[in-house]
Order: structure tokens, then C-alpha cells, then sequence
């Protein structure tokens, strides 16, 4: 009988776990605004949604998706893959200097996620800028001005 007990409550506490844990969702498993270009989309459309949903997923951030998509615009043009002229310091839809993104990256993104870890990539770039600017509470803050936007 003395053996039984301890196996009970190890069976019980078993339990409690398994069915007490709530099935995580979808979205939660789902690595984070893993779109894919449609045939005829041109790279702009492509950033605005991949904007969109970083903004959806880890947002809310001031002045929402408009804000967020007309300070990449006027950053990159949307184009992911945009560089500073002549040196290349800044990279990518939000134009992050290439010597602090290392950084960045390693804070706001977690490794599951599977982002690439460029600057360049523009949904690594989104969900990086976005999580930072809902860190840091504004976009000035971060490091962007919203300055006509």
C-alpha cells in the first residue's frame, strides 16, 4: 500500500498536467508572417503585407500599419533590399544601420521563428522594427522618425 500511494500521486500530478495545459494555437505554432509572393505581385505589395502582419501579430505601434508602411516607403520605397548609397551602412525596408542589426536581431527575434537573419530579408526586417518601436513605445523613440508620416 506505502508503494501504490507515491505512484498515485505521480499519476495524478501526470494528469493534472496533461489536461490542464491549454492547446497552444495555430498562429502560436506557426513560425510569425511567413507570406509568399503571388504570381504578379511586384516586392512593394509583398512589404506592405508582411508589414501589415508584423504590425497585427506584435502591435499595436503608434499611428498602426498607415504609419509603419509610409516610414518604410519613405526609408526603402518598400524595396527589402534597399542600401544606403555609396556606403551600404543602412539596409533593408527600415534602413538599419548593418553594425547594430546583429544586435537587434538577436533581441527581438526568437529562434524558432526561422527568420533569416539578414537585414535584407524583408519580413525579418518588419517583425524587427516593429517589435522594436512597441519596445520602445514611439517610433522616434526607436529611431525612426515619423516625421511625414
Amino acid at each position: 500500500m506505502r508503494r501504490t500511494r507515491p505512484a498515485i500521486a505521480l499519476a495524478t500530478l501526470l494528469a493534472a498536467v496533461v489536461l490542464g495545459t491549454a492547446p497552444a494555437s495555430a498562429q502560436q505554432l506557426q513560425p510569425p508572417c511567413e507570406l509568399h509572393r503571388f504570381d504578379g505581385e511586384t516586392v512593394q505589395h509583398l512589404s506592405k503585407r508582411q508589414i501589415t502582419c508584423a504590425v497585427q501579430r506584435f502591435g499595436p505601434v503608434p499611428g498602426g500599419t498607415t504609419r509603419a508602411i509610409c516610414i518604410a516607403r519613405r526609408e526603402s520605397g518598400l524595396v527589402p533590399t534597399a542600401t544606403s548609397e555609396p556606403t551600404g551602412l543602412y539596409r533593408g525596408l527600415y534602413q538599419h544601420d548593418r553594425t547594430m542589426w546583429p544586435d537587434r536581431y538577436e533581441e527581438y527575434t526568437v529562434p524558432w521563428w526561422e527568420l533569416s537573419p539578414r537585414a535584407l530579408s524583408g519580413r525579418t526586417n518588419a517583425i524587427v522594427t516593429i517589435r522594436m518601436v512597441v519596445d520602445a513605445g514611439t517610433w522616434k523613440a526607436a529611431g525612426w522618425p515619423p516625421t511625414g508620416c
